[in-house]
């Protein structure tokens, strides 16, 4: 797969400082970086029965700054039963 990056992300449920559930997702596709990371986001909300979070400003910020963002209950439209979902870029191969 040459030219292509193979991103691998890891989604961490949270609840009480105590992680209750965790995936890692790793994405081999020609895809930009910006859509492996929204494509690997459905992929864990889809292994953990949630919705997709928003991305709010926060979010971004975090992300552009560290590969890595915690969505919290207010990126969630529905009520969820942890305390915040982390999202963070492990490892990036070129």
């Amino acid at each position: 797969m040459e030219g292509s990056v193979v991103i691998r992300i890891w989604a961490k449920l949270f609840k009480d400082n105590h992680m209750i559930k965790d995936t890692t997702i790793e994405d081999y596709s020609e895809d930009t970086r910006t859509h492996k990371v929204f494509n690997s986001l459905e992929k864990a909300c889809r292994e953990f029965d949630l919705a997709v979070p928003i991305w709010l400003k926060s979010n971004v910020a975090d992300f552009k700054r560290n590969s890595k963002t915690r969505f919290t209950k207010d990126s969630f439209i529905e009520d969820v039963e942890f305390d915040y979902l982390e999202f963070h870029v492990i490892e990036e191969d070129y």
